[in-house]
């Protein structure tokens, strides 16, 4: 139908009347406006007719509610095409900006004397738009919202319920008409299409309503430039645009300028693809499809971009018709193998685990990667198909290496969005895998941080749902995008898995290096295992063993291969072997730990380092039925070794048994020692130099199939011998006559503790530990003899300590320790520091038979008669005993040779039983 042109006359009067009406024509299936009266503009707010003119042809809803403007828009479009009355109420804004009218719009159809159809609509304003009515139970509130909320309101389909730009549907219609429209007038025609590059990301930061108020501005922006109707939201942040080829560059950068302006400048960029020259008849789906294929070369870029679509693309797109056409074929037939490649635990280089890839070897197309199929069917939701396809492949390659008598290691599988829109994977995979009687352990499922972004609650979920039912859940590609740590905090995954890049940058600067150090540092303290992709290199694999990255996963250990070769590696001795899932907790606890953070050692010891440097020298060691293997160490430690004991540092297991001089070392006493017990161990050895290296050793576990147990070693000084004394040389000069040295900050009762060795005299070996005064009275009364108990506690407290220490200069007690079955006494003394008041020096020494000596002079004393009494009858007896009738200890006293008289010569129990058996033997 024609537009029909209104008399000027007419249209005179029309323009002149203040009664606020309009009157429109459906031309090619839009709708267009003849004349709009004065009281029309003073109602809607224009001074200027012509901008009213403009707006109602290019973005005739721009002031209205975005809540009413697709009800409205629906109901025009009807009234326009089906003959239907048109009768709503909307709310539009006020002159001034700051809020909203009701306005109530009738119309009906009337013909001109020509014959063309056209309609008048009446406006009336019913009044402002107050949320307190609206939202209170008024008369008036209930019946707005039973006009506002209407039944058509959540039917429409012509428009957008939330930008009110024509839906795909009727903008498919629209635009064909437009393109005619063009073509007859000698323009050349163009489809565009729009998507903001990282909505979900947005949405996540600033909420859903926030995304939404962005996409409705951006429409707004949209219709201002092409026109309302020459504009379509295809679905979520995605637009499409016919528009003139002539200038469209022009456009479009004016378009990118008042996107960055978009959210007060939080906004996104916008990516375009274009589809020039849409006159060779192609309809309009297949011409969007187009454009979307060129707006999808733009992924890759972070800011604002256009890219045309070309004939290079063309090939691509019928290669994506083809994969879609043929997935069902390619599984059921077997174009798709799947292929393995090994994850190598870093600390024992053994396989611990294999990721599932999938190739598609095409008896037509030949080999496709996964970069050329994957994007395909996840776009068009058929991914599913494949990783179902995938999980039973590796649960046949299960069976199969089972049966070969191999060790069976987790296999891992990688999921997509779309699978958990189609299906229920979660109920699909644990269906399968308990139906081939597979452990779910043995399953691992791999998901990229983009798909948690999209739907957090959902995904959330079923994420929960694979740990609760044994599959171990890995974050794939971490730090491929805009990765965000909130995902970490509120989803507990099993295995970080860092992006390949890392390793394509890694010697570029050290960037990654410090990026990777502190990413994984991180996911070991929330105790989470880490891979890293890329592998490529001995230096990357020497790094991230350092490091603390627990698994390791390139091209340097193996590509990708199908599981007839794994099996034929095997064959040959080629393979690098499987780790033995026995041994495979131990592993981990020893792998992750990085040889660059100190706190593995410092664990619950505050403050402890602060007067040593922070990159420290530090290795693991093994050790094992007189056995030893530097497990992983880092450059540090490595160097310390070869400078000071001329020792290159490799991993074999070395034997010391046969070695004397090293079983004698502090430092291999301490390693046996420590591989008994828990907690940190401190020496400090002489090094061939004459300097002295003070080392921290911690036990961090036990191999339960070997009964190895892993020692971290951290070198914390070395010092010139000459140049100053050390707490270990002070003990050791003490050696001879203590047995125990406790070196006690008495501000927080930290403590160091020097202990002597077994059949040795020198203090060499030493802890560190807190809580001195509670700790050490624990220790004692665990061997303290029964009868000194009260006495010793009630001693020995801080309080008392210094008190003494204040008063007298010292504090001493002696007691009784039961060592070797028997009592023995000791003598504790404690002084202050001289040039630090602040640390006490306490000492243990062994004065048992000191004190025994000391006991018997007071008892003979005590009884002085009876003491004159044996020296009375010495010149008449041979021995004199001395008996305590109720316990029957004794004393006994001999003549000595030469002389006339009677020395002490032993003390005993049960003297009648033994001086019956002593005449017994004597008697001829």
């Amino acid at each position: 139908m024609n537009r029909y042109c209104i008399p000027d006359g007419e249209r005179q009067n029309i323009e002149r009347s203040m009664m606020p009406f309009a009157i429109y024509q459906l031309v090619e299936n839009r709708v267009v406006t003849l004349a709009l009266s004065a009281g029309f503009c003073k109602l809607f707010g224009y001074d200027d007719i012509k901008q009213a003119y403009h707006d109602m042809d290019n973005d005739m809803y721009k002031d209205t509610h975005h809540d009413d403007a697709a009800r409205i828009a629906d109901a025009a479009f009807r009234f326009a095409t089906d003959g239907e009355s048109y009768n709503v109420i909307y709310r539009s804004k006020n002159k001034k900006g700051t809020g909203y009218n009701i306005i109530h719009a009738q119309g009906e159809h009337i013909y001109t004397a020509t014959g063309e159809r056209i309609a008048q609509v009446w406006y009336t304003n019913e009044g402002s738009f107050n949320d307190e009515d609206y939202n209170t139970e008024t008369q008036f509130g209930h019946k707005m919202k039973n006009a506002l909320y209407e039944e058509s309101f959540l039917k429409a389909s012509y428009y957008d319920y939330l930008t009110g730009l024509p839906s795909m549907t009727y903008f498919f219609e629209l635009s064909a008409a437009k393109r005619d429209s063009m073509i007859n007038k000698g323009e050349k025609p163009a489809i565009v299409f729009m998507d903001f590059s990282g909505i979900k990301y947005f949405n996540h930061k600033y909420g859903f309503s926030k995304g939404d108020e962005l996409l409705r501005t951006f429409a707004r922006i949209l219709a201002g430039y092409f026109g309302n109707e020459n504009c379509c939201r295809l679905g979520q942040d995605h637009f499409a645009v016919v528009a003139k080829t002539d200038g469209i560059e022009d456009t479009l950068d004016s378009l990118f300028e008042d996107c960055c302006k978009l959210n007060d400048g939080n906004s996104l960029p916008l990516h375009v693809g274009i589809y020039m020259n849409w006159t060779d008849g192609t309809i309009v789906s297949m011409a969007c499809d187009r454009a979307k294929f060129a707006c999808d070369m733009l992924k890759n870029e972070y800011s604002s971009a256009y890219s045309y679509y070309d004939m290079s693309m063309k090939s691509a797109e019928e290669k994506q018709q083809y994969i879609i056409a043929n997935i069902d074929r390619a599984i059921e037939e077997n174009w798709i193998t799947v292929y393995y490649q090994p994850i190598v635990r870093a600390v024992n280089s053994k396989v611990c685990d294999e990721e599932a890839l999938a190739r598609w070897i095409d008896p037509q197309v030949g080999f496709m990667s996964p970069a050329d199929f994957i994007s395909v069917l996840e776009e068009y939701k058929l991914i599913y198909k494949l990783d179902l396809y995938i999980v039973d492949c590796v649960l046949k390659k299960i069976k199969t290496l089972s049966d070969e008598g191999l060790h069976i290691v987790p296999q891992s599988v990688n999921l997509s969005r779309s699978d958990f829109d189609t299906c229920d994977i979660v109920e699909e995979i644990r269906r399968r895998v308990d139906g081939a009687e597979v452990s779910r352990s043995l399953i691992s499922i791999e998901i990229t941080e983009s798909i948690v972004g999209k739907d957090f609650e959902f995904i959330t979920k079923q994420i929960d749902r694979f740990r609760e039912l044994g599959f171990a859940v890995w974050m794939d590609d971490f730090g491929s995008g805009y990765s965000s740590l909130d995902v970490l905090q509120d989803i507990k995954f099993d295995l970080m898995k860092f992006d390949m890049r890392f390793m394509h940058n890694f010697n570029q600067n050290n960037r990654s290096r410090i990026i990777l150090t502190e990413m994984i540092k991180m996911a070991n303290a929330l105790g989470i295992e880490t891979i890293c992709e890329g592998v490529e290199t001995k230096e990357q694999v020497q790094f991230l063993q350092e490091a603390g990255c627990s698994k390791l996963q390139g091209y340097y250990f193996c590509k990708p291969i199908p599981v007839e070769q794994i099996i034929q590696r095997y064959e040959k001795g080629e393979q690098i072997g499987f780790e033995n899932p026995d041994e495979s907790q131990y592993y981990e606890s020893v792998g992750r730990v990085n040889l660059y953070d100190l706190s593995i050692i410092a664990k619950n010891n505050s403050g402890e380092f602060d007067n040593f440097f922070n990159t420290l020298p530090m290795g693991i060691i093994e050790i094992n039925n007189g056995k030893v293997r530097f497990a992983r160490s880092n450059q540090s430690y490595r160097d310390f070794m070869a400078r000071h004991f001329e020792f290159r540092i490799n991993n074999k297991m070395e034997s010391f048994q046969d070695k004397p001089e090293a079983i004698a070392s502090p430092f291999m006493q301490a390693l046996i020692k420590c591989s008994k017990e828990d907690g940190n161990m401190y020496i400090d050895e002489k090094l061939p130099s004459g300097a002295i290296a003070h080392s921290c050793l911690r036990r961090l576990g036990i191999n339960p199939v070997s009964g190895t147990t892993a020692i971290a070693v951290a070198v914390l000084s070395v010092s010139d011998n000459n140049r100053g004394t050390t707490y270990a040389s002070i003990a050791r000069a003490l050696a001879a006559d203590y047995f125990n040295l406790f070196y006690v900050d008495i501000n927080d009762d930290t403590f160091f503790e020097y202990t002597t060795k077994e059949n040795d005299d020198e203090l060499a070996i030493e802890r560190h530990d807190v809580d001195f005064f509670r700790k050490s009275r624990e220790d004692a009364l665990k061997r303290l003899y029964q009868e000194d108990h009260d006495k010793f506690t009630k001693a020995f407290t801080k309080e008392n300590v210094l008190n003494k220490l204040d008063e007298c200069g010292f504090f001493s007690i002696s007691y009784r320790l039961i060592i070797n079955d028997e009592p023995i006494y000791v003598h504790m003394k404690a002084m202050r520091m001289y040039d630090d008041p602040s640390h006490i020096i306490i000492g243990v020494s062994n004065v048992d038979q000191h004190m025994k000596q000391k006991e018997m002079l007071e008892k003979i004393q005590r009884n002085e008669l009876a003491y004159s009494r044996i020296m009375a009858l010495s010149g008449n007896y041979l021995c004199i005993y001395t008996v305590d009738a109720k316990t029957d200890d004794y004393e006994e006293y001999r003549a000595a040779e030469q002389y006339n008289t009677l020395g002490f010569a032993k003390s005993g129990i049960n003297f009648f039983e033994q001086a019956w058996e002593n005449s017994l033997s004597a008697l001829p």
